[in-house]
């Protein structure tokens, strides 16, 4: 049975270049970067080399890169450090309606430890609502959080305008967004995004899973979420993992090259998937907000929950998510689907097709067939 692999928002192959390029530090270059003899000091160069990848791909300089266990915890580094360190600035924190729960978990550590926090909202149309941000911006806005692309819908948000109004409105704001689902599929650069950092992760974008990067911009003021150790400036210490570091300045580098041609693939993509869609019963494809990343799909599937669908899809060998791969095996419904103004019952029937580089349109093709096939026997479930 062909396999057709539909899940790339979740987790992407490994890419060739970037197996290539990790393939010595597994091997004889194993150097601790912080050794002075020639192992470490090639592992150190190592280091520097991805970090000037990686942030090419952001617009960015080197010395602003930090490299980090994910997407998870450069979103908890930033929220949470950025907080910590302006506590006797101002209380409060701004965080996106439909955020990745690494974002909202920290949110609600914040509220535990006395901050005031609030949630962006979005308006009908599924769209950053810029109007009511502006209302919650304040003198003691300390932290201002909002995605750039959604990782369930799709929809990419105005957070340059966003920035804007915090700068306006609450000068003492440490402005961060997650960009994981931004990088290598549309152009990035954070002076244009107008934040102080920005997340990002490896494992979207044809790298190894275990390692992403905050992208800091020079004088940001973070308090650590771990101690001892003088690496990344202190900021996140402990030993680099440089085959990490080293897979993902690969494939930063790769995604970066291709990001026009990934854009434009996906696109064609999502028009065939669409057109495709329009022929059968009762599924509908989902379009919330202005803009949207033609790669990120969404389905409202009717009768079974989104699950029921996801196992027969399995069964016919494609492979697809029910939401965010991050919250799959969480029974309790999405908030950012609710966000959205789907309904529980609604929210439970939303299935999740994603595209890489990779993804042909015959795969594309195989799905919308296996969808059609199984309509008639699921859409009568409930």
């Amino acid at each position: 049975m062909t396999t057709v692999y539909l899940d790339n928002a979740a987790t992407t192959p490994l890419a060739e270049p970037v197996r290539e390029a990790l393939a010595p530090f597994l091997g004889a270059e194993f150097g601790n970067p912080s050794s002075r003899h020639a192992l470490g000091v090639r592992a150190a160069e190592a280091l520097t080399r991805a970090r000037a990848q990686v942030a090419r791909a952001l617009g960015a300089e080197a010395s602003e890169v930090a490299f980090t266990s994910g997407g998870t915890e450069a979103n908890n580094l930033a929220v949470l450090g950025a907080a910590r360190a302006r506590r006797k600035e101002g209380a409060r924190i701004l965080i996106g309606a439909t955020e990745h729960p690494s974002v909202r978990a920290a949110g609600e550590a914040l509220e535990a430890e006395g901050f005031d926090v609030q949630s962006i909202p979005l308006d009908e149309a599924g769209n950053l609502d810029l109007q009511a941000a502006q209302a919650l911006l304040t003198p003691q806005t300390v932290v201002v959080a909002q995605m750039l692309v959604n990782n369930e819908v799709g929809t990419i948000y105005p957070v340059a305008r966003l920035a804007r109004l915090a700068r306006e409105h609450s000068p003492k704001a440490h402005v961060h967004t997650d960009a994981v689902q931004g990088l290598g599929k549309m152009a990035l650069d954070l002076d244009e995004l107008g934040v102080d950092s920005c997340s990002v992760s490896a494992h979207k974008v044809h790298g190894l899973k275990g390692i992403g990067a905050l992208v800091t911009r020079p004088g940001t003021r973070l308090q650590p979420l771990i101690f001892g150790g003088g690496q990344q400036g202190g900021v996140r210490p402990g030993t680099e993992n440089v085959v990490g570091a080293v897979a993902f300045g690969a494939a930063a580098q790769l995604a970066d090259d291709r990001c026009e041609q990934t854009f434009e693939h996906a696109t064609g993509l999502r028009a065939q998937l669409d057109q495709g869609l329009k022929t059968l019963s009762g599924i509908s494809l989902l379009e919330p907000g202005t803009d949207r990343m033609p790669s990120i799909c969404s389905l409202l599937v009717p009768g079974a929950p989104a699950e029921v669908w996801q196992h027969h899809l399995e069964a016919r060998g494609v492979f697809v998510s029910v939401g965010s791969a991050c919250q799959s095996n969480d029974s309790s419904v999405s908030p950012a689907l609710l966000a959205l103004g789907l309904d529980a019952d609604r929210a439970r029937r939303v299935l999740r097709l994603s595209f890489s580089a990779l993804t042909t349109g015959e795969e594309v093709q195989v799905a919308l067939d296996a969808l059609g096939s199984l309509a008639p026997e699921l859409e009568g479930l409930s």
